[in-house]
């Protein structure tokens, strides 16, 4: 991955942006379309845009990742100037215990640690108990409620602080990889189409709030109606201990692309885009998806009319925790593979189901 790129990346993950709240990615997304996309814009509901005129004669593309993640709001601040939380997304309670966090509010960001009673003061039972996010309580370090008032307001956003690391074997740690990565790759591909222009109009798309409501993909496939879509995310890999491969495939960071292949996914753009793997000499693995994918591809497949839609996602370890890991190398692929897809298209594909 080129330093310029990696920068980029780097900038989009260190936003706090859950969902509802994406503001802050979403202007760092668009600042760097800006740089080549012909087109640059967002709607009402945040969703940013960035587009590649065609010849004019050709079909209309998405390539979409949704750039918000879970997080927080801020729901209580008692007299004592503690402050109470509840999830944005789907978390693991147990995580949250001992974490930091960074509450965005209208005057700056201000920082928090995640309290609980210490160890030494549960009962046996007590420490054999899981956590709840309902029985933790953040600690901004002010001395009384009317000070903490001060400082954080209710439904003001957080997420856990945490740094981004880069391991051995091009691998990253971050949170927020689901699905700011997603978004990223969609905007490279366009950065790739950029540099020899394709009959196809492209837009990249960063759609709002895929952890809580579709709400982005729902409204930029009625808003684009594309002929063809593609939905990036990121999806479990299986390569840890005790994974089920069983139920999950054999998933592993570092393999490539992932391809999911079910009843939402359109079978012709899957095997285009098994088709463009293979010609450029892409490893990629296959998700099966019997129902839906749990991805913004679910709201793209039955928007209008029908949009033909595949999906392809990158491995990720320890999904929805702030220690995601995953591969750059599988981003570039990812990016690559679905470059190639957009111009092995020509003017007029047909998906037509015969």
């Amino acid at each position: 991955m080129e330093d310029h790129s990696k920068q980029f990346l780097f900038s989009l993950l260190e936003s706090a942006s859950p969902s509802g709240y994406e503001e802050p990615a979403a202007r760092i997304w668009r600042a760097e379309a800006e740089t080549f996309a012909d087109e640059v814009h967002v709607d009402v509901n945040g969703t940013s845009y960035a587009r590649l005129r065609g010849s004019g004669n050709g079909p209309v593309v998405v390539v979409e990742g949704h750039i918000d993640e879970i997080g927080h709001l801020v729901s209580h601040v008692d007299d004592q100037g503690y402050v109470w939380f509840n999830p944005v997304g789907g978390w693991d309670d147990q995580i949250m215990t001992g974490q930091r966090v960074r509450i965005v509010t209208a005057n700056g960001p201000v920082p928090g640690a995640i309290g609980r009673r210490a160890a030494h003061t549960l009962s046996a039972e007590e420490r054999g108990q899981a956590s709840k996010i309902k029985d933790l309580w953040i600690d901004i370090g002010a001395a009384n409620g009317e000070e903490a008032r001060r400082m954080v307001q209710i439904g003001d956003p957080m997420v856990i602080e945490q740094p981004i690391v880069e391991m051995p074997n091009n691998r990253l740690v971050a949170r927020g990889l689901d699905n700011r990565v997603g978004c990223f790759v969609a905007l490279e591909v366009l950065r790739l189409l950029s540099e020899s222009r394709v009959d196809a109009d492209v837009y990249a798309v960063a759609a709002t709030q895929e952890e809580i409501t579709f709400l982005g993909a729902h409204t930029s496939a009625f808003q684009l109606d594309p002929t063809v879509a593609i939905v990036y995310d990121v999806t479990h890999a299986t390569d840890y201990p005790d994974a089920d491969v069983r139920g999950g495939g054999k998933i592993t960071v570092g393999g490539g692309p992932v391809l999911s292949r079910g009843s939402i996914v359109h079978p012709l753009v899957y095997q285009r885009l098994v088709t463009a793997a293979n010609n450029q000499g892409i490893a990629f693995m296959i998700d099966a998806a019997p129902r839906g994918t749990g991805t913004d591809g679910d709201g793209y497949a039955p928007a209008r009319g029908g949009i033909p839609t595949g999906v392809v996602s990158f491995p990720n370890r320890y999904m929805h925790s702030p220690n995601e890991l995953l591969s750059l190398d599988d981003l570039d692929a990812c990016a690559r593979l679905v470059a190639a897809f957009v111009r092995e298209l020509g003017p007029n594909p047909d998906f037509a189901r015969v």
